[in-house]
């Protein structure tokens, strides 16, 4: 499994938008579902949302639904998380992965992490 890069957090106010990257240098990048997880402060990592290799979307958490979108360019080895309308409870590192998904949950395929990407909401 290739070794995801997360990128693009920062400080943002509430009602503000990032985009983050996440990036691998893999031939076979388009191979792999990637997911993103977030670990607010204090709280245990959660899966957000996934994109299969073939496009198919999942969404996890009501929390961002309709806020939060992802996307891939496999040509670039790259996927996006694409984050809109940002609240405090947003607040957290970001993680990206090699994910298996599936209907109610999502979990990484491999035990490691990356560094993640901090996102920080506030005022």
């Amino acid at each position: 499994q290739p070794q995801f890069v997360e990128s693009g957090g920062g400080l943002v106010h509430p009602g503000g938008s990032l985009r983050l990257s996440c990036s691998a240098p893999s031939p076979f990048f388009d191979y792999w579902d990637i997911g993103w997880f977030r670990q607010a402060p204090g709280k245990e990592r959660e899966p957000i949302i996934c994109i299969t290799g073939s496009g198919r979307i999942t969404v996890y958490g009501d929390s961002v639904k309709g806020r939060f979108a992802i996307s891939r360019d496999n040509a670039k080895n790259t996927a996006y998380l694409q984050m809109n309308s940002l609240s405090l409870e947003d607040t957290g590192i970001y993680y990206c992965a090699a994910a298996n998904p599936e209907p109610e949950t999502m979990t990484p395929l491999s035990g490691s992490w990356g560094q993640g990407t901090q996102v920080t909401v506030s005022s």
